[in-house]
């Protein structure tokens, strides 16, 4: 039986419906701590099972998609060197003409985070232990995301005379972008392990374990990318207003401020917040020593799946229409 949108769809909403019931007895050692007002707990179990059938889905497209999985990556193969020469040109036109180069990717981020460390020192004071370190972590996976979705979004009309002339996968250009602001985000880790190291926060080895939530954080950007980027072509509007956008996302994030200012009506909604998940993770890794449980985890895969679905579908399904509105 051939696996169609519309059965995807409907087996997704199935398997919703399935998980549900059982994943309300899970323990809280996986679901965390259950709040008084039951209603409150139940967005938390939905969006659990949500996870667990776009992550089953997304399995099932694999297996039954295999063929047009396989094209895509022999495609992807083909263009590798072009993408890499895409990257190369980004990243050093980005530091063109100036006296310290790329060293600029290391030094900016730390000068940066000097700045807001002093002024959330001794101007807006929290009691938050070791804030440059805190602001930075923040930061670092917040304008990963910024940078990655804002520079992704004009990459389909910046290509115009490319797209016009010779045949490229059109979602080689978001993805283009997205890897490099994976690069730059790269040059940034390395301030901020330097900022680590002098802050006097002890060493933890789950340092290691980083990549986790850049990986997590990197497919929902790209999704987020191949989104906002398919959109930009016919809805032009988008490019102004995705800059308010983000900065509604950066206040929602607790980026500069500790989650406990909160009042407590609006925690259970704050988490439906992607940048949230993805922040702390990183956060438990590098400043607290700890591993995320199952259910970080989980939220961060169906944030992470959900989004790269949603992209792909909604690019592939107008990729042929593009160039019509250009």
């Amino acid at each position: 039986m051939e696996l169609t949108k519309k059965r995807l769809a409907g087996l997704t909403v199935s398997l919703t419906v399935i998980y549900f019931i059982p994943l309300l007895y899970l323990p809280e050692s996986i679901v965390g701590d259950r709040p008084d007002n039951f209603l409150l707990f139940l967005p938390r179990i939905l969006f659990f099972a949500i996870t667990a059938a776009i992550a089953t889905a997304f399995i099932l497209l694999l297996l039954f998609k295999r063929d047009f999985i396989t094209g895509q990556l022999f495609a992807f193969s083909r263009y590798k060197y072009y993408i890499g020469l895409m990257i190369k040109r980004d990243f050093v036109s980005r530091y063109r003409k100036s006296i310290l180069g790329i060293i600029w990717s290391t030094l900016n981020p730390l000068l940066m985070m000097i700045v807001m460390a002093v002024v959330f020192s001794y101007l807006f004071r929290f009691d938050i232990p070791h804030v440059a370190v805190y602001i930075f972590s923040g930061q670092l996976i917040f304008n990963f995301f910024s940078e990655g979705t804002s520079t992704a979004m004009n990459s389909i009309i910046s290509n115009e005379a490319i797209i016009k002339k010779i045949y490229v996968p059109k979602y080689v250009f978001p993805l283009t972008k997205v890897l490099t602001a994976s690069v730059n985000m790269g040059f940034t880790f390395i301030a901020f392990l330097f900022v680590l190291f002098f802050s006097g926060i002890e060493f933890h080895w789950t340092v290691f374990l980083v990549p986790i939530p850049i990986i997590y954080t990197f497919v929902f950007t790209l999704g987020i990318s191949m989104f906002i980027s398919s959109f930009a072509v016919f809805f032009r509007d988008i490019t102004h207003l995705w800059g308010v956008f983000m900065q509604l996302v950066f206040f929602l994030t607790p980026i500069m401020y500790p989650v406990e200012i909160l009042p407590e009506w609006i925690i259970p909604f704050y988490w439906f917040n992607p940048m949230v998940h993805f922040v702390e993770y990183f956060r438990e890794l590098t400043m607290l020593g700890t591993v995320p449980n199952l259910w970080a985890n989980m939220v961060c895969i169906g944030f992470a799946l959900a989004s790269l679905c949603m992209g792909t579908f909604v690019f592939m399904s107008r990729q042929d229409k593009y160039i019509l509105n250009m």
